[in-house]
């Protein structure tokens, strides 16, 4: 080969391989991403009878706010789309279509609650929409195989009611147990982690079980009827509202059982405090997260920047609401999987960036818990610990349990 031909035959290796890393540095968009946006859909009950929960969706807001401020994530401001359903699964449902096909977001993050996410379950993956990081811990979030476009984030309610169980095995093996339930799929799972929990045990040592329904004025009644069971131990699966009202009631009436408090409600600012602190001493939860009230963080860097957040992005949030601290972490980890993204912003590979993280933390996690998630498995945080509530804060009792 001469000279001339050489030369011309590398001009055109040169050129073949300029155009294939052009093709392979390409940003890939579907509809909601462009460079200069990332637009994504939430649903929260801001009305209705979880509207308590509505202030994680404002967390989200105020969150990504502060994102943008810094510039965005890869040059590109995020566009947060909030509707409120009203703790409505139909609602939901209205919601979701509107996002989805109406405002074009390329996901739905963090929509809370087990009906409102059942709801629209099916229809999300069978339009290949990541329904991410769900604000409800049921344990059918982790099923990729089935419904691989759907993700929790906080500890799963089964696993959490079996650390209950577990613990009143060890501690009151003798226990006569009553439980209050929320009459859909989220108290029915946490129930069945319960009795799973306790195994052959559990047909004898629960001896009283009422349901109520979210339209329900109060569960009063309910309360009244479980004291009547002669039960020692009290399984309080509500949602902040009702928790509120049972703690409260069976105080009043004096009934002093072992209280579990299922950790959804387990917030001082919007359930203990209603509830009277007084009346709230010794029920015991799980936490996943730093406990904005517990001194032990008072020079904890991540506490000082939450409070600062808090103070300049959300200053009319209640810093004593753990739901705050829930929404500025599960927002934190997904501004980490938009970051894995890069410029491929296709629903795609956002499922994918968030099914690949590994020993990630957010600022908020109490040490020793990691955010891991792999294409088979959809559960981010599977890890917790064990806490009683002292009349001011919660005392952690033994060390974290699970990965």
């Amino acid at each position: 080969m001469s000279t001339k031909q050489l030369l011309v035959s590398a001009t055109v290796m040169a050129g073949l391989a300029l155009g294939t890393s052009s093709a392979l540095a390409q940003k890939k968009y579907d509809p909601g991403a462009s460079d200069t946006e990332i637009k994504i859909g939430n649903i929260m009950p801001y009305s209705g009878p979880a509207s308590a929960y509505g202030t994680i969706g404002k967390t989200d807001a105020a969150y990504f706010k502060m994102i943008n401020d810094q510039g965005g994530i890869n040059g590109r401001k995020i566009n947060f789309i909030s509707l409120d359903d009203g703790y409505s699964p139909p609602k939901a449902v209205e919601d979701a279509r509107r996002l989805v096909e109406q405002e074009q977001v390329l996901f739905i993050f963090n929509s809370l609650g087990t009906p409102s996410n059942s709801a629209i379950h099916k229809y999300m993956n069978a339009k290949k929409v990541p329904q991410l990081f769900v604000a409800t811990g049921a344990s059918k979030w982790n099923d990729p195989k089935d419904f691989p476009w759907t993700m929790g984030w906080q500890p799963n309610y089964q696993t959490e009611a079996a650390t209950y169980a577990k613990h009143i095995l060890q501690t009151k093996p003798d226990a006569k147990i009553a439980v209050l339930y929320q009459n859909d799929d989220y108290g029915k799972d946490y129930l069945k982690g319960f009795e799973d929990g306790l195994g052959a045990k559990a047909k004898t040592m629960i001896v009283a079980k009422a349901s109520y329904e979210t339209s329900d004025p109060t569960v009063d009644s309910q309360i009244v009827q479980l004291q009547a069971s002669g039960a020692n131990v009290f399984f309080n699966i509500t949602t902040p509202k009702f928790a509120a009202q049972a703690i409260r009631k069976a105080y009043d009436i004096g009934w002093k059982p072992v209280q579990y408090l299922n950790n959804v409600s387990a917030s001082i600012g919007s359930v203990l405090t209603p509830a009277g602190l007084e009346k709230s001493k010794g029920v015991i939860s799980i936490q996943y997260l730093k406990d904005s009230l517990d001194p032990k963080w008072k020079d904890d860097k991540a506490m000082k920047d939450w409070y600062a957040f808090m103070a300049k992005y959300y200053p009319e949030g209640n810093v004593k609401d753990g739901s705050n601290m829930v929404g500025y972490g599960v927002a934190q980890t997904m501004v980490q999987v938009l970051k894995q993204c890069g410029d491929n912003l296709t629903r795609e590979n956002v499922m994918k960036q968030a099914a690949s993280l590994k020993d990630f933390r957010t600022d908020v996690l109490l040490p020793g818990i990691k955010i891991n998630t792999s294409a088979t498995d959809y559960a981010p945080i599977e890890a917790m610990q064990l806490v009683q509530f002292d009349g001011k804060e919660y005392k952690a009792i033994g060390d974290v349990v699970g990965k």
